[in-house]
C-alpha cells in the first residue's frame, strides 16, 4: 500500500511512517520545512518528501494520514478528499496499525518518552514507537521480527484510547492539553481511566493521587517511589550524569540521567518488564544500554568551562525537575552560573500555567525568554516581561551557537549577550532545539 503523511516531519507521525515502511508499505510525506527527520525518511526509508505542502503530493496514494496540526483547509487534505482517497488522522490510524500487535503502552503527563525508551532498552527484542529519538538506536523507531511493540501513548487528543495495550504504564497524571478536553477535568481523568481499563497489566506510580485513587476500581501493580526507591545517588560517569538507586529488594540499578524522576521512570520500566517475565539481573544489564534521548537533558556541548544542554521541557513540572537535576550537575562539574533559555510553547499552555512557569525558574542566575512558539495557535497577548520581572529577564528574538559560544540575538539579529562559560540550558518544544544547536 502507498501511504502519504501530511506533517511527516513531526516526531509522532514520522514514527508511524518509519514503522509502516518497515512493514513493506511505500511511504511519502510532506511538511512545512526540511529537517533532520525528513532527511532521514528520504535517505533511509525511501520516502518521497514534498516541502512545503502541495496538492500533487497525494497523487497515487491509497491512504493519507495527517497530523493533529493539519486542518481541513490544508491543500493536500482537500486534494485527497477530491480524489476519494481514504483520510485518517494519526489518532484514527493507530486503530489499524496497532490492533493486531502486542502493545506495551507508556502514558503520563511527564516522563513517558524517557520511560518508553528505557522500556525499549529493557526489552531489546521488541519493536519500539516513541515520541523522541532514542540515543540507543538513533531513532524514534526500532523494528523487530515480531508483533511486540513498546509504544508511547499520547493523551493530548485521547489517541491513547486507540493503542490496544496489553500492558500500560502510567508515570503520573496532571491536567494538560485542556483546550482539547474543553477544560473539563472529569473528561480528562476519565480518558486515563478508560486507557487503563483497556490493559491486561497495569504498572502505576502509587504516589500519584489520581492513580492511587484507582486502586479500588481495577487491579494494578503499584510502585511507591517515596518508600520503594532508596539509596538514590547522582554520579558522573565520564563527565555525564547517571543515577544509582535501589529498588525494593531487587538490588541496585544504574541509569543514564540525573534525578529522582529518572529513577522513577526506570523503576516503572523495570517492574513492567518483570511482569512480562524478565529477570532482574538481565534488566540490570540491559538498562545500561539506555543512553538517554535527544532533547531530554541532552548535552550538546561538553567543554570544561561551558556545558550546553538542550531539553524538551515545556511544562512547569518538567522544567522544575530538570532544573533540580541541573543544579546538582552544575555543582558536581563546578560550573559558574546557571543560565536558562526558554521558548514558551503554545499560547494556551503558557497562559494556563503562567504562575507555574514563573515559579519553576527559581534559582537560575539568568533567564532568557524567546517569543512564544505558536504551534499554529492564534496569538494571545501575554506580558511575559512583566510576569517574570523578578528575574530581570533578557527578552530576545532568537539564539544561536557559533564557535562554542551561545549568542543571544535581538529582532534585528544583533548579539545582545554571549554566554562563554557556565551551564546553559535551553527549554522548549519548538524550534529552539535547532537554534541552540546552531542549525536554525
Amino acid at each position: 500500500m502507498k501511504i502519504h503523511f501530511i506533517g511527516i516531519g513531526g516526531i509522532g507521525l514520522s514514527a508511524l511512517a518509519k514503522f509502516l515502511a518497515g512493514r513493506g508499505h511505500s511511504i511519502s510525506g510532506s511538511d512545512m520545512r526540511q529537517s533532520e527527520i525528513t532527511d532521514d525518511l528520504a535517505l533511509n526509508y525511501g520516502a518521497k518528501i514534498t516541502i512545503p505542502h502541495h496538492p500533487d503530493a497525494v497523487e497515487g496514494a491509497d491512504r493519507v494520514i495527517y497530523s493533529a496540526a493539519v486542518r481541513p483547509s490544508n491543500v493536500e487534505y482537500q486534494r485527497a478528499r477530491e480524489l476519494g482517497i481514504e483520510l485518517l488522522s494519526r489518532k484514527e490510524a493507530l486503530k489499524y496499525i496497532l490492533e493486531d500487535k502486542e502493545v506495551y503502552a507508556v502514558g503520563g503527563a511527564h516522563g513517558k518518552s524517557t520511560t518508553s525508551a528505557m522500556l525499549a532498552a529493557l526489552l531489546p527484542e521488541t519493536n519500539a514507537l516513541i515520541g523522541a529519538i532514542s540515543k540507543e538506536f538513533g531513532s524514534n523507531v526500532r523494528s523487530a521480527e515480531n508483533d511486540r511493540v513498546v509504544f508511547e501513548a499520547d493523551e493530548s487528543d485521547e489517541s491513547f484510547l486507540n493503542s490496544h495495550p496489553r500492558l500500560a504504564i502510567v508515570t503520573n497524571v496532571e491536567p494538560e492539553h485542556m483546550e482539547y478536553y474543553e477544560y473539563d477535568e472529569t473528561r480528562f481523568y476519565n480518558a486515563y481511566r478508560q486507557f487503563l481499563q483497556l490493559a491486561e497489566i497495569r504498572v502505576l506510580n502509587g504516589d500519584d493521587p489520581f492513580l492511587s485513587s484507582l486502586a479500588g476500581e481495577m487491579e494494578s501493580h503499584y510502585l511507591y517511589p517515596s518508600r520503594e526507591i532508596k539509596d538514590l545517588e547522582l554520579v558522573l560517569v565520564d563527565g555525564e550524569p547517571h543515577t544509582r538507586f535501589s529498588l525494593r529488594d531487587l538490588g541496585s540499578f544504574e541509569v543514564f540521567g540525573f534525578g529522582a524522576h529518572i529513577a522513577l521512570d526506570a523503576a516503572l520500566a523495570i517492574l513492567a518488564a518483570m511482569e512480562l517475565g524478565k529477570e532482574p539481573e538481565e534488566l540490570r544489564e540491559n538498562l545500561r544500554n539506555y543512553g538517554g534521548i535527544k532533547k531530554r537533558f541532552d548535552i550538546i556541548q561538553n567543554d570544561e568551562n561551558l556545558v550546553v544542554i538542550d531539553d524538551y521541557g515545556h511544562h512547569p513540572t518538567e522544567i522544575r525537575a530538570t532544573l533540580d537535576a541541573l543544579k546538582h550537575f552544575q555543582k558536581m562539574r563546578e560550573l559558574p552560573r546557571l543560565k536558562a533559555i526558554w521558548q514558551p510553547h503554545k499560547y494556551t499552555r503558557t497562559l494556563d500555567n503562567l504562575k507555574g512557569f514563573v515559579e519553576c525558574f527559581e534559582g537560575v542566575d539568568e533567564l532568557v525568554i524567546l517569543p512564544i512558539w505558536s504551534a499554529g495557535e492564534i496569538e494571545i497577548p501575554i506580558d511575559l516581561k512583566g510576569a517574570f520581572a523578578r528575574y530581570q529577564p533578557i527578552m530576545a528574538d532568537r539564539v544561536t551557537r557559533e564557535g562554542g559560544v551561545v549568542k543571544i540575538l535581538d529582532r534585528q539579529g544583533q548579539v545582545i549577550r554571549e554566554f562563554r562559560e557556565g551551564l546553559v540550558a535551553a527549554f522548549g518544544a519548538g524550534d529552539i532545539t535547532y537554534q541552540i544547536r546552531g542549525e536554525g
